[in-house]
């Protein structure tokens, strides 16, 4: 067991940003990976050029890597948001746009987990109507994920970096899931269980994977404090990675962490050979 019966990727939209994003995939297969995973990477656009959509596939079929998780348009991230489709008007708006979009993309390449993050809430807005927008929309997603054979992600973040996010715990994540899943009959919407901002919540990490593993559609990991690289921090990921497995966990692990003041090629001495 331990780091190297894992199926790690990269994220590369924390990873080799210093790079333009259409060298990133032959960057991360230098360094050793087959796989990686993206956070929406045209911000200010949920429908981008065809060509720009083209350019990206073709990256990643060059590089040899692939992709195996995408999120959903999510506003300005990195930046102040965290999603759109709970944000009543135009940003919902944005999100709809994006789904076929997104989906599409996804199908395309081969990748099988769409994760929609929920979005912040929203000053003088009843949180209630920003949950049942956000349910209309992740039931159009779960089923624009469906049509391309792809799981549905929802994430949990941690309230001292998204103070506004309402999913900071595992269990308000796995009710969005389960709502999710009672609403369209499919049951591909999953919990994506990162470490990283659980540990941050103060979560009982060892408790979470036992009762959420079968859950679980997909795994991220950062160590903390720091949200760096695995060892810089506290965290007992190898032990926590194992217990996945064990608990039947055999997906991917994205590794979503920064990688310091060097260069993101040399983010990586942790991994076994």
């Amino acid at each position: 067991m331990g780091f190297q019966d894992q199926r790690f990727d990269v994220n590369l939209s924390i990873l080799f940003t210093e790079l333009p994003l259409l060298e990133r995939p032959a960057a991360a297969a230098a360094a050793g990976f087959d796989a990686v995973e993206l956070w929406w990477p045209w911000i200010d656009s949920p429908t981008p050029a065809q060509a720009e959509l083209d350019a990206l596939r073709s990256a990643l079929t060059k590089a040899g890597t692939q992709l195996v998780g995408l999120n959903f348009y999510a506003g300005q991230l990195p930046g102040p948001d965290r999603g759109a489709l709970s944000l009543p008007g135009e940003e919902s708006d944005r999100f709809r746009a994006n789904i076929d979009v997104a989906a599409d993309f996804a199908g395309s390449v081969g990748c099988k987990a769409l994760n929609a993050l929920y979005g912040n809430r929203v000053e003088g807005v009843d949180p209630q109507v920003q949950d049942s927008l956000a349910l209309e929309n992740l039931v159009l997603a779960a089923r624009a994920a469906d049509r391309v054979g792809a799981t549905l992600l929802i994430e949990a973040l941690n309230a001292p970096e998204s103070p506004r996010y309402p999913l900071v715990s595992a269990p308000a994540a796995i009710e969005v899931v389960d709502k999710v899943n009672a609403a369209t009959g499919l049951g591909n919407a999953a919990f994506l269980l990162d470490l990283y901002h659980l540990s941050m919540n103060g979560e009982n990490l060892p408790e979470v994977i036992d009762a959420y593993a079968a859950k679980t559609g997909h795994v991220q990991i950062a160590d903390n404090p720091g949200r760096g690289a695995p060892g810089t921090g506290s965290l007992p990921l190898e032990q926590l990675l194992d217990q996945l497995s064990k608990a039947g966990y055999d997906g991917w692990v994205g590794l979503e962490y920064k990688p310091g003041d060097r260069p993101s090629a040399e983010a990586f001495g942790w991994l076994p050979a």
